[in-house]
This record gives structure tokens, C-alpha cells and sequence, in this order.
């Protein structure tokens, strides 16, 4: 049993234990915290959807580190939002949820925490799947080794968990307690769009019986492309398969007529010229965040259907 702070209590952890073991188990994680309005309407969401979710994330923003590690340490300070108090342990959870977890640490310790940890306790098993975000905007390109949301992704895949990285444009970083004073504001709506496109593409992605989910040691890169008028549902988005970086000499998958996939960067700056409504999905290596081989794409292309991708050209013209 981990050592907790106040805010453990017995009674919920073994509610929360009861929950059905048929459910695909879910860690969810980020690194913009454990409190901001997009993981919480993501656990939302992925529950709606019949998952069984255990959040785990930073005890606050942890943006841009990447998959820095280290060991968890006591709050000195009180957690983002003044959403746990000052002297708090290195892990703990909400009063009223056990699985609402925050780690004083990077979003890879956090991420592993869950896995390692929390899923044992919780699930009684591993977790089947690991969502990482939506983050407080975009993560795209070869710089992406810099975010703590595609590195705590990352780590799931090397532990062998499948895993996603999730990142929206349109959203800002603010408190979990806006979804319910701040429905309309714009960051908000981002937020539960995000979170429903989320949701829809794990279940997606984890519908086919067939394992692995992914290959070894890879993970995706998706990025959902700002909400507008025209963007306003999950119906309204096109999903298109990328790369991270172009390179002319690669050789990808062969799809809509090309065996050279559009790089994320690319297909970001035609969205913003047309106003489509476009989320990208790249294929990555979870070792060092860069593009992987055609056989590795090819997998993800053919388990998630042949109707789930749109081509680029079909979506702008």
C-alpha cells in the first residue's frame, strides 16, 4: 500500500476498486497538472464512454520538461489552483475521488506512477491503455522532445502500456472549477470538444480486438486544430495521417495516392490559410520522439480502418 497524506480515505479506495473489471483501464496523465479543466473533462469524457479511469498527474504545470524524471517529493507550496494544501505528501488524491491523483514530480514519474502504482491498487492489474492530455496547446514537429505530454505518452510505451499524446490549440491553462462557472468561455468549449475527440479516438483505437494495440516502443502524436464556428463538434474534425518532420528522401506509408505523408507543421499552416477543421496523427518512436518507419504507420493506418483518415487534399479542396 503507498504512503499517502490526508487526503486518503479507506472507504473510497475500495469503492473505487469495485468497479467493473470488464472495462477497458485507463491511466490518464498530462503535464500541465492534475487540476486543469482539460484533464478533468478528459476523465469525464473517457468514463462517459464506459472506460475505467485513474488520473495521475503532475501536482502541478509541468509544460516543457519533457521526460525529465525524478523521485517524488513533499509539497512545500500547495498544489496548482490551491487545489491540495501546503505540506501535502509527494502523491496523493482527492477527498472525494481516489482516482484523481496528483505526483510531485515530471509527467513521465507521474505517468509511471500510475502504471506502476496506482493501476496494481486500483485495477488489481496493469492498465490497458495510457491517454496523455490534451495539452494546453499544440505539440507539433521535431521539437515535440520537449513536451512533458508526448514524453509522459512516452513512457507508457516503454512500459509497454499502448499509449497517445493528445494536444488542442484552443485552450488555455485554468482550473478544473471553470467547467462549471466558465461553461461558454472559449477555452472551456475547447476543452470538452477536445476531450469528447479524445475519448472517440481511444475508443476507436482500442475497439479491435486484435494485440498489440500498437508496435513496441511506439506511441502517437495527435494535435486538434483550434474550435471555430465551423469547428465546434467532433463530427466537424478530419482526421489526417502525418509525420513529424518532412524529409523528402523518407519513404512512408502509401496512402491517398502518395507513399510521402504530410508533416505536422505542414498541414498546422494550411489549417490556419482554410479555417478546416483538421487533427493530425503522427507515428513515433517512443524512445527518442521522432518518425518512425512505413510498416509502423501502415499498422496504425490499417487498425484504425480504412474510412478513419481523410486525405489532406480532400479535406482543404
Amino acid at each position: 500500500m503507498r504512503t499517502t497524506n490526508a487526503f486518503l480515505l479507506l472507504p473510497l479506495v475500495l469503492l473505487a476498486a469495485s468497479a467493473s473489471a470488464s472495462a477497458q483501464k485507463i491511466i490518464l496523465t498530462n503535464d500541465d497538472g492534475w487540476a486543469t479543466a482539460q484533464i478533468r473533462a478528459q476523465n469525464d469524457a473517457l468514463k462517459a464512454l464506459g472506460f475505467d479511469v485513474i488520473l495521475s498527474a503532475p501536482a502541478e504545470n509541468q509544460s516543457g520538461t519533457g521526460s525529465s524524471s525524478a523521485p517524488p517529493q513533499p509539497r512545500t507550496d500547495p498544489c496548482e489552483f490551491e487545489s491540495c494544501p501546503a505540506g501535502s505528501g509527494a502523491t496523493g488524491f482527492d477527498s472525494s475521488d481516489p482516482r484523481l491523483n496528483f505526483v510531485n514530480s515530471f509527467p513521465v514519474d507521474a505517468a509511471r506512477f500510475g502504471i506502476q502504482t496506482l493501476a496494481p491498487e486500483i485495477f488489481g492489474s496493469k492498465p490497458d491503455f495510457v491517454v496523455s492530455g490534451p495539452n494546453v496547446g499544440t505539440n507539433l514537429g521535431p521539437g515535440i522532445t520537449g513536451s512533458g505530454t508526448v514524453g509522459a505518452a512516452s513512457e507508457g510505451s516503454l512500459e509497454g502500456i499502448p499509449s497517445v499524446a493528445f494536444s488542442g490549440a484552443s485552450t488555455s491553462q485554468e482550473s478544473f472549477t471553470n467547467l462549471v462557472s466558465s461553461p461558454t468561455s472559449t477555452s472551456i468549449r475547447a476543452a470538452q470538444l477536445y476531450a469528447a475527440l479524445t475519448a472517440q479516438f481511444t475508443r476507436t483505437l482500442l475497439a479491435p480486438t486484435s494485440r498489440p494495440v500498437l508496435p513496441p516502443n511506439i506511441t502517437l502524436n495527435v494535435n486538434f486544430a483550434p474550435i471555430s464556428s465551423k469547428c465546434s463538434a467532433p463530427g466537424d474534425f478530419k482526421f489526417i495521417l502525418t509525420r513529424l518532420a518532412a524529409d523528402s528522401d523518407a519513404t512512408d506509408v502509401r496512402t491517398c495516392g502518395s507513399s510521402h505523408l504530410p508533416n505536422e507543421i505542414e498541414v498546422a499552416a494550411i489549417q490556419v490559410i482554410t479555417g478546416k477543421c483538421i487533427a493530425t496523427v503522427s507515428v513515433i518512436s517512443a524512445v527518442d520522439q521522432k518518425d518512425v518507419d512505413a510498416s509502423s504507420q501502415a499498422f496504425v493506418l490499417d487498425r484504425m480502418g480504412s474510412s478513419f483518415f481523410s486525405c489532406l487534399l480532400d479535406v482543404v479542396l
